[in-house]
């Protein structure tokens, strides 16, 4: 997962969190409405940088992997 990842989840959760501040949704189906509006802000979002960058915004490896790469990519740029 990239930081754009974790940004855009985040970015879903906080959306979420300010929605059902102000709908105050009551039970468990307005709460998933609440849920899928923050989810959709999220969407957009992920949506917008993929048009403007021509690349997607989600990744199949996981931070471990990623971290791996950059940390290879890091020693190798050392020694050159």
């Amino acid at each position: 997962m990239t930081n754009l990842e974790l940004v855009l989840n985040m970015l879903a959760e906080a959306s979420t969190t300010e929605i059902s501040k102000k709908k105050k949704p009551k039970g468990l189906e307005h709460n998933k409405q609440v849920a899928r509006a923050g989810g959709i802000a999220a969407r957009k979002a992920r949506l917008e940088i993929e048009k403007q960058t021509g690349e997607s915004v989600i990744v199949s490896k996981n931070a471990k992997s990623l971290m791996k790469k950059e940390k290879k990519s890091l020693l190798s740029k050392n020694y050159k």
